[in-house]
């Protein structure tokens, strides 16, 4: 008899188990803020780790732009190094030789040369002078 009873509480089991594999949970808040959460997460990495510093950077250089004046050195995105000698809106005046002006965007202008730095630059023996 104990074997009957447990044979056909395993068989009870057996065909309750698939509808409670189908069961759904009542609809409330907490499981479609479940739904969301990762994409909050996603969002948030996003900005703190992609958005945030390339603002801080452009805003940087957007202030780099700005303080440019005459007799700064600089150095062009195309790697030219020269020094400022004109700045009109958004067009700057370079002198890269004695005899050699350029006009370029002022966009185009990647850095600004300190003295320091130009003390630390080592400048190979061919450019020396």
């Amino acid at each position: 008899m104990k074997k009957l009873v447990s044979l056909f509480m395993v068989l009870i089991m057996v065909f309750m188990m698939p509808s409670l594999a189908f069961a759904q949970l009542p609809s409330g808040g907490l499981s479609s803020l479940g739904g969301l959460l990762p994409l909050i997460f996603i969002f948030v990495f996003f900005y703190l780790f992609l958005m945030r510093p390339q603002q801080k950077k452009a805003k940087e250089h957007r202030n780099l732009l700005n303080s440019l004046k005459k007799d700064d050195r600089v150095i062009t995105a195309g790697g030219v190094y020269a020094t400022v000698s004109n700045v009109k809106g958004n067009i700057v005046e370079i002198k890269v030789s004695d005899d050699v002006c350029v006009q370029i965007a002022k966009q185009s202008i990647s850095a600004v040369i300190t003295k320091k730095d130009e003390e630390t630059l080592e400048m190979p023996e061919v450019v020396k002078k």
